[in-house]
Protein backbone atom coordinates (compact mmCIF):
# COMPACT_ATOMS: atom_id res chain seq x y z
CA UNK A 1 0.00 0.00 0.00
CA UNK A 2 1.14 3.55 -0.66
CA UNK A 3 -0.14 6.97 0.39
CA UNK A 4 0.29 10.06 -1.81
CA UNK A 5 2.11 12.97 -0.20
CA UNK A 6 0.74 16.49 -0.66
CA UNK A 7 3.93 18.23 -1.75
CA UNK A 8 2.37 21.69 -1.34
CA UNK A 9 2.02 21.19 2.44
CA UNK A 10 4.91 18.75 2.90
CA UNK A 11 7.64 19.77 5.32
CA UNK A 12 10.18 18.77 2.63
CA UNK A 13 8.55 20.87 -0.14
CA UNK A 14 11.56 23.17 -0.59
CA UNK A 15 14.03 20.28 -0.39
CA UNK A 16 12.01 18.29 -2.93
CA UNK A 17 11.77 21.15 -5.41
CA UNK A 18 15.47 21.97 -5.02
CA UNK A 19 17.03 18.51 -5.27
CA UNK A 20 14.74 17.10 -7.96
CA UNK A 21 16.37 19.58 -10.35
CA UNK A 22 19.76 17.88 -9.93
CA UNK A 23 21.18 15.48 -12.53
CA UNK A 24 22.55 13.48 -9.58
CA UNK A 25 20.30 13.97 -6.54
CA UNK A 26 21.74 11.05 -4.55
CA UNK A 27 24.27 11.50 -1.76
CA UNK A 28 26.20 8.78 -0.01
CA UNK A 29 27.69 8.04 3.40
CA UNK A 30 30.01 5.19 4.39
CA UNK A 31 30.36 4.05 7.99
CA UNK A 32 31.85 1.14 9.90
CA UNK A 33 29.34 -1.11 11.66
CA UNK A 34 30.30 -3.26 14.66
CA UNK A 35 29.30 -6.82 13.74
CA UNK A 36 30.76 -8.59 16.78
CA UNK A 37 27.45 -9.59 18.39
CA UNK A 38 25.65 -10.10 15.07
CA UNK A 39 28.27 -12.48 13.70
CA UNK A 40 28.28 -14.53 16.90
CA UNK A 41 24.47 -14.59 16.99
CA UNK A 42 24.21 -15.79 13.40
CA UNK A 43 26.88 -18.43 13.92
CA UNK A 44 25.33 -19.74 17.15
CA UNK A 45 21.89 -20.00 15.52
CA UNK A 46 23.04 -21.57 12.26
CA UNK A 47 22.03 -18.54 10.20
CA UNK A 48 23.59 -17.13 7.06
CA UNK A 49 25.45 -14.01 8.19
CA UNK A 50 24.58 -12.31 4.91
CA UNK A 51 20.85 -12.94 5.34
CA UNK A 52 21.06 -11.97 8.98
CA UNK A 53 22.53 -8.52 8.37
CA UNK A 54 20.39 -8.05 5.26
CA UNK A 55 17.26 -8.58 7.36
CA UNK A 56 18.44 -6.21 10.09
CA UNK A 57 19.21 -3.51 7.50
CA UNK A 58 15.81 -3.96 5.86
CA UNK A 59 14.07 -3.87 9.23
CA UNK A 60 15.95 -0.67 10.13
CA UNK A 61 15.04 0.92 6.78
CA UNK A 62 11.37 0.12 7.29
CA UNK A 63 11.48 1.89 10.66
CA UNK A 64 12.61 5.17 9.02
CA UNK A 65 9.75 6.95 7.23
CA UNK A 66 12.04 8.79 4.82
CA UNK A 67 13.42 5.48 3.56
CA UNK A 68 9.88 4.55 2.49
CA UNK A 69 9.28 7.64 0.33
CA UNK A 70 9.45 7.21 -3.44
CA UNK A 71 9.07 9.58 -6.40
CA UNK A 72 6.81 8.13 -9.11
CA UNK A 73 5.79 10.21 -12.13
CA UNK A 74 6.95 13.36 -10.31
CA UNK A 75 4.68 12.59 -7.36
CA UNK A 76 5.79 11.49 -3.89
CA UNK A 77 4.35 8.43 -2.19
CA UNK A 78 4.90 6.93 1.25
CA UNK A 79 4.89 3.13 1.16
CA UNK A 80 3.71 1.09 4.13
CA UNK A 81 6.55 -1.35 3.51
CA UNK A 82 9.73 -1.54 1.47
CA UNK A 83 11.32 -4.80 0.35
CA UNK A 84 14.80 -5.96 -0.63
CA UNK A 85 16.29 -6.13 -4.10
CA UNK A 86 19.79 -7.50 -3.42
CA UNK A 87 22.41 -8.68 -5.89
CA UNK A 88 23.23 -12.39 -5.56
CA UNK A 89 26.76 -13.63 -6.24
CA UNK A 90 27.07 -16.81 -8.28
CA UNK A 91 29.80 -19.48 -8.18
CA UNK A 92 30.92 -18.51 -11.71
CA UNK A 93 31.81 -14.98 -10.60
CA UNK A 94 28.74 -13.26 -12.05
CA UNK A 95 25.77 -11.89 -10.13
CA UNK A 96 22.04 -11.67 -10.63
CA UNK A 97 19.32 -9.38 -9.31
CA UNK A 98 16.71 -10.69 -6.90
CA UNK A 99 13.59 -9.57 -5.07
CA UNK A 100 12.81 -10.56 -1.48
CA UNK A 101 9.73 -9.45 0.44
CA UNK A 102 10.20 -8.02 3.91
CA UNK A 103 8.44 -9.98 6.63
CA UNK A 104 8.17 -9.00 10.28
CA UNK A 105 8.52 -12.70 11.01
CA UNK A 106 12.29 -13.13 10.73
CA UNK A 107 12.15 -16.90 10.21
CA UNK A 108 9.72 -16.52 7.31
CA UNK A 109 11.96 -13.89 5.75
CA UNK A 110 14.95 -16.25 5.87
CA UNK A 111 12.93 -19.11 4.38
CA UNK A 112 11.70 -16.98 1.47
CA UNK A 113 15.11 -15.38 0.92
CA UNK A 114 16.91 -18.75 0.73
CA UNK A 115 14.51 -19.95 -1.94
CA UNK A 116 14.92 -16.81 -4.03
CA UNK A 117 18.72 -16.76 -3.72
CA UNK A 118 19.05 -20.40 -4.70
CA UNK A 119 17.01 -19.78 -7.86
CA UNK A 120 19.19 -16.81 -8.83
CA UNK A 121 22.39 -18.79 -8.20
CA UNK A 122 21.22 -21.48 -10.59
CA UNK A 123 20.10 -19.03 -13.28
CA UNK A 124 21.95 -17.18 -16.04
CA UNK A 125 22.03 -13.50 -16.90
CA UNK A 126 20.95 -10.60 -14.71
CA UNK A 127 17.38 -11.84 -14.24
CA UNK A 128 15.88 -8.39 -13.49
CA UNK A 129 13.48 -8.58 -10.57
CA UNK A 130 9.98 -7.28 -11.19
CA UNK A 131 9.81 -5.50 -7.88
CA UNK A 132 8.23 -2.09 -8.33
CA UNK A 133 9.39 1.08 -6.61
CA UNK A 134 9.08 0.02 -2.98
CA UNK A 135 12.50 -1.59 -2.69
CA UNK A 136 15.92 -0.96 -1.24
CA UNK A 137 18.75 -1.83 -3.63
CA UNK A 138 21.27 -3.92 -1.70
CA UNK A 139 24.66 -5.22 -2.75
CA UNK A 140 27.42 -7.09 -0.94
CA UNK A 141 31.14 -6.83 -1.67
CA UNK A 142 32.55 -9.28 0.91
CA UNK A 143 36.01 -9.14 -0.70
CA UNK A 144 36.54 -5.38 -0.24
CA UNK A 145 37.06 -3.34 2.92
CA UNK A 146 35.92 -0.20 1.14
CA UNK A 147 35.84 3.36 2.46
CA UNK A 148 33.44 4.68 -0.18
CA UNK A 149 31.21 3.39 -2.98
CA UNK A 150 29.71 4.90 -6.13
CA UNK A 151 26.92 3.36 -8.18
CA UNK A 152 26.34 2.91 -11.91
CA UNK A 153 23.20 4.93 -12.72
CA UNK A 154 21.25 5.95 -15.78
CA UNK A 155 20.34 9.58 -15.19
CA UNK A 156 17.55 9.37 -17.77
CA UNK A 157 15.83 6.64 -15.74
CA UNK A 158 13.86 8.01 -12.77
CA UNK A 159 15.09 6.38 -9.59
CA UNK A 160 14.55 7.28 -5.94
CA UNK A 161 15.27 3.94 -4.22
CA UNK A 162 17.93 3.96 -1.48
CA UNK A 163 21.05 1.89 -2.17
CA UNK A 164 22.88 0.09 0.63
CA UNK A 165 26.15 -1.79 0.16
CA UNK A 166 28.02 -4.04 2.58
CA UNK A 167 31.76 -4.70 2.48
CA UNK A 168 34.32 -7.11 3.89
CA UNK A 169 34.20 -7.87 7.61
CA UNK A 170 37.54 -7.32 9.32
CA UNK A 171 38.77 -7.54 12.89
CA UNK A 172 40.27 -4.62 14.79
CA UNK A 173 41.02 -4.47 18.52
CA UNK A 174 38.88 -7.54 19.12
CA UNK A 175 35.87 -6.13 17.22
CA UNK A 176 34.44 -7.41 13.95
CA UNK A 177 33.79 -4.41 11.71
CA UNK A 178 32.06 -4.08 8.33
CA UNK A 179 31.85 -1.03 6.04
CA UNK A 180 28.33 -0.05 5.05
CA UNK A 181 27.53 2.50 2.35
CA UNK A 182 24.16 4.26 2.27
CA UNK A 183 22.99 6.29 -0.75
CA UNK A 184 19.66 8.13 -0.65
CA UNK A 185 17.79 10.63 -2.82
CA UNK A 186 18.31 14.07 -1.26
CA UNK A 187 14.81 15.23 -2.17
CA UNK A 188 13.46 12.54 0.16
CA UNK A 189 16.06 12.28 2.92
CA UNK A 190 18.98 14.14 4.49
CA UNK A 191 22.05 13.17 6.49
CA UNK A 192 19.87 13.20 9.59
CA UNK A 193 17.73 10.38 8.21
CA UNK A 194 20.78 8.43 7.05
CA UNK A 195 22.01 8.77 10.63
CA UNK A 196 18.71 7.45 11.98
CA UNK A 197 19.04 4.41 9.73
CA UNK A 198 22.66 3.77 10.72
CA UNK A 199 21.83 4.01 14.43
CA UNK A 200 18.81 1.71 14.05
CA UNK A 201 20.86 -0.81 12.06
CA UNK A 202 23.68 -0.81 14.62
CA UNK A 203 21.21 -1.27 17.45
CA UNK A 204 19.69 -4.30 15.72
CA UNK A 205 23.15 -5.72 15.04
CA UNK A 206 23.97 -5.38 18.75
CA UNK A 207 21.12 -7.57 19.96
CA UNK A 208 22.12 -10.56 22.07
CA UNK A 209 18.81 -12.45 22.49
Amino acid sequence: MRTPVDIATWIRKDHYEFFTQFEEPFFGITVSIDCSHAYLFAKNHGLSFFLYYLYQALKAANSIENFRYRIIDKKVYLFDQVNASPTVNRPDGTFGFSYIDYNEDEALFYAGAKEVIEKVKQSKGLVPAVSGENVIHFSALPWINFTSVSHARSFTFPDSCPKISFGKMTEENGKKLMPVSVHVHHALADGYHAGLFINAFQELMNRKD
